[in-house]
């Protein structure tokens, strides 16, 4: 009994899938345009050794309770030792308080 093994993707798309995926289009534009799944084009992407998984990060632009105190001590011109207790405030409160004292 002979196994006989069907060839998903042929050299030439591979060639072609990693080709454009490294000149930045997005896997799902691939996936469309070879008629594979996504799914499927990320799993060979990955095979292959050039897929690089999206930032899980929603924003990069996060302020810390911390910085905001440091930025409220600096606006009122006082030490952020002498007011670190802030630190129980919540975020959303210090986010007012600095707004407020930017002026």
């Amino acid at each position: 009994m002979t196994n006989v093994t069907t060839q998903n993707y042929s050299p030439e798309m591979t060639k072609t899938i990693i080709e454009s995926y490294k000149a930045g289009q997005s896997v799902e534009a691939i996936a469309t345009a070879t008629g594979k799944s996504t799914r499927s084009i990320v799993a060979k992407l990955s095979r292959e050794g050039v897929y690089q998984a999206k930032s899980k990060t929603k924003n990069t632009n996060l302020v810390r309770k911390a910085d905001l105190i440091t930025e409220i001590a600096f606006s009122i011109g006082t030490n952020e030792e002498l007011i670190e207790s802030l630190e129980k405030a919540t975020k959303e409160a210090l986010e007012l308080i600095a707004r407020a004292v930017r002026g």
